[in-house]
């Protein structure tokens, strides 16, 4: 098992002069640490599972190219892009440019999008949950034809590009991997199963995990597609002490043992990483936890369900 390291607050004391300095930190101790990946929400106001709008929201792309500046080994991507967000065709170009310029460790994550207070927000379009889905599927395409060596047209219900040129294309071949982020048993799996390098599922625990992990094996075998080539994430809530004193975001903090043991009944439900959100992340101190953590679950492999 891998772990990735998810940021989703930066409401940090002192901000927003604060937040580049202390991001660039978390970044850097988590590559340090053995993490394999990084991760920021792609919103543009803060989600109210978090906090209240008003508090500070970076965009997605800009954030992971400082990333990619502050790193050299890291891999690098949102959890996730909101398809209604960016034409299919800038997306493209704008994970491309990630990948060249970090050297290779971009990912797309990807989903139907959801937050509908933030479109109205910001004057985006937020069309029906039926057409996010059909506009979702339209924009794998467009990404999968853009990254590769078919530069022609592509036409759909929604988009229309005369020609999908992307030069350069990106370094990681065939292409970035794509992460497609939800549970939905029909047309969310349906679409990892046919498109998708990855899934990421929310820690709903171990018996609702096995049960999706089961139903995209499902759509696997539906679609002629071999279960095992799809890398199966969850999202989860890890922040580490020594002593189990409460992290800064309020919520209780767990022992390198119980988070191995936390981690060790997700692989027995089926999932291959594990992304953290870590509520003490600014805390330099905990990194030599995470790193014990990382050592510690690198053997565990996803039960085959």
């Amino acid at each position: 098992m891998r772990l990735g390291l998810q940021v989703s607050h930066f409401s940090w004391p002192g901000a927003p002069a604060t937040i580049g300095p202390t991001f660039g930190r978390i970044a850097r101790n988590a590559e340090d640490a053995g993490v394999s990946s990084l991760w920021v929400m792609d919103h543009f106001f803060q989600i109210r599972g978090i906090g209240p709008p008003e508090l500070e929201m970076l965009e997605a792309y800009t954030t992971l190219g400082f990333a990619a500046g502050q790193t050299s080994r890291i891999e690098l991507g949102t959890l996730v892009t909101g398809v209604t967000y960016r034409h299919p065709g800038i997306l493209a170009k704008t994970v491309t440019t990630l990948d060249v310029l970090s050297g290779g460790r971009a990912w797309l994550g990807i989903g139907a999008a959801w937050n509908e207070e933030e479109h109205r927000g910001l004057g985006v379009p937020f069309p029906p949950v039926a057409e996010r889905f059909e506009r979702l599927e339209e924009t794998l395409q467009i990404l999968r034809q853009m990254w590769s060596d078919d530069d022609g047209a592509f036409a759909g219900r929604h988009y229309g590009l005369e020609r999908t040129l992307n030069s350069p294309q990106a370094i990681r071949r065939p292409h970035p991997p794509i992460l497609i982020g939800g549970m939905g048993p029909k047309k969310t799996l349906r679409l990892v199963a046919e498109y998708a390098d990855a899934s990421n599922f929310f820690d709903v625990g171990p018996g609702r995990l096995a049960a999706t992990c089961d139903a995209l094996r499902e759509h696997c075998a539906d679609v002629g597609r071999d279960y095992d080539e799809i890398t199966k994430t969850v999202l989860t809530r890890v922040s580490l002490s020594e002593t189990g004193e409460t992290a800064p975001s309020g919520e209780p903090t767990m022992s390198v043992s119980a988070a191995v043991d936390k981690l060790g009944a997700l692989a027995e439900a089926g999932i291959d990483d594990a992304i953290l959100g870590m509520g003490n992340q600014t805390d330099p101190d905990v990194y030599p936890l995470v790193a014990e953590v990382v050592r510690q679950v690198a053997g565990l492999s996803a039960a085959g369900r």
